[in-house]
């Protein structure tokens, strides 16, 4: 008797059946059967049939965690009213709400304004409530390490190129003898800006293909997108930069300092157009527009809450929600509001500071410990098992595969045992 597992997959539901089958034909007979039925919406259904993964959980949690949200945003808010309130900044029955008539946009005016000027106390209150309500982005993840090439600061940086009229691809071909590998992430305004600067020297020479809708064409593209677009599209081969790592680096910033001021051919400004693109792509498009936005409040010396209200000032339909700033930009417009202020309310004090901006508004809670994943140790009880990167494990694994290993004399096809010598 054969037996036999037969499956029949769908997309909400999985059929099974076992079979024993006669290979005469005469007394085959199905032993189980049965059906589980995989509950999936409409779109957990349609990614499912295209192939992506999929967590049944993974709405909850996304819920789960803006209630959570929802819910620190108003106890931070409720300390905050209850502190000021201790003293005497704001009465019992404040209303922080813009309730008044032709109010729209006066908690940014006085959010601007409290930068710079005096505004009462009630005022002051309300805009550290704007700044409580948004924080600003932080991320948990580490820092990259020197060797991946960001041990230098971006703004500086910035600063630097701001200063001097200088592009990436000039500040690293300065320095390339300084900086060796550590070449660092520029922001994405600035490798923009490059690319348009050869794009516009270069179309002189080549009008016909080098132009502003080249620049359109491959904005936002991957690099293998903008090599088969000149290749394949434009008929244009790259130029090759072949040798040692050293040298390629070295001609490949001074084609594009080259780029700048004189003709090149149009297989090296094909080349570096790619790569100037490829590293615009590569930064991500969320954090490189939160970057840029840091930079242009470096730049002008702006607050975020300036630099919104003069986007009112000049529409007043702008679309401010999405527009997301670090954390460290509010926390750079907390100091100058706080600093502000009290030249004018005697009462804001150092402590009182250092508990509304560090207790209440930006206070951040430490990572919830993973050590309880950490599996008990099979050999060793009420402690932890070690991980896979000690030495100690490393041993062990060694010890454990030479202790596997089985040698047979081929003459007497024996096993022979390995002595504590040989191992």
């Amino acid at each position: 008797m054969k037996k036999i597992l037969g499956l029949d997959l769908g997309t909400t539901s999985i059929g099974w059946a076992f079979v024993h089958e006669d290979e005469n034909n005469v007394k085959s007979s199905i032993i189980k059967a049965g059906v589980r039925i995989v509950p999936l919406t409409t779109d957990e259904k349609a990614d499912f049939q295209k192939g992506n993964t999929i967590s049944i959980n993974a709405d909850r949690t996304l819920k789960r965690g803006a209630r959570r949200s929802k819910q620190r945003f108003i106890q931070r808010r409720n300390a905050l009213i209850t502190i000021f309130t201790e003293n005497n900044f704001i009465a019992k029955d404040f209303v922080y709400a813009e309730d008044s008539e032709k109010s729209t946009f006066s908690s940014y005016k006085l959010r601007a304004a409290a930068a710079t000027s005096e505004i009462s106390k009630e005022s002051l209150v309300k805009v550290l409530l704007m700044l409580n309500k948004k924080r600003g982005y932080k991320s948990n993840r580490k820092a990259k390490s020197t060797e991946e090439g960001v041990a230098i600061d971006g703004m500086a940086i910035a600063k630097e190129l701001y200063d001097n009229n200088l592009t990436p691809g000039q500040w690293v071909y300065n320095k390339l003898d300084i900086i060796g590998n550590q070449i660092p992430d520029f922001y994405r305004s600035d490798l923009q800006l490059e690319i348009e600067k050869v794009i516009s020297f270069q179309s002189q020479f080549y009008p016909n293909v080098i132009n502003e809708k080249l620049l359109e064409d491959i904005k936002g593209k991957s690099r293998k997108f903008t090599f088969v677009h000149f290749n394949k599209t434009l008929e244009i081969e790259l130029a090759e930069n072949k040798g040692s790592r050293d040298l390629t680096k070295l001609q490949h910033y001074k084609w594009r300092v080259d780029a700048l001021s004189k003709q090149l051919l149009i297989t090296e400004v094909a080349y570096i157009i790619v790569e100037i693109n490829n590293q615009i792509n590569k930064s991500s498009g969320y954090l490189g527009a939160i970057s840029d936005r840091s930079k242009e409040l470096y730049f002008n010396n702006e607050t975020v809450g300036q630099y919104l209200y003069n986007q009112l000032l000049n529409n007043p339909y702008t679309r401010l929600k999405n527009q997301v700033f670090y954390r460290q930009d509010y926390f750079d417009e907390f100091e100058r509001i706080w600093e502000t202020q009290c030249k004018f309310h005697s009462e804001l004090n150092i402590k009182l500071k250092q508990e509304v901006r560090d207790l209440i508004i930006f206070y951040q809670r430490r990572l919830k410990s993973q050590k309880h994943l950490i599996s008990e140790c099979e050999f060793e009880k009420h402690h932890k098992a070690i991980p896979k990167s000690s030495p100690l494990f490393q041993e062990f694994r060694i010890w454990q595969n030479i202790n596997s290993i089985v040698i047979k004399k081929l003459e007497t096809n024996k096993i022979v045992e390995l002595d504590e010598d040989i191992k």
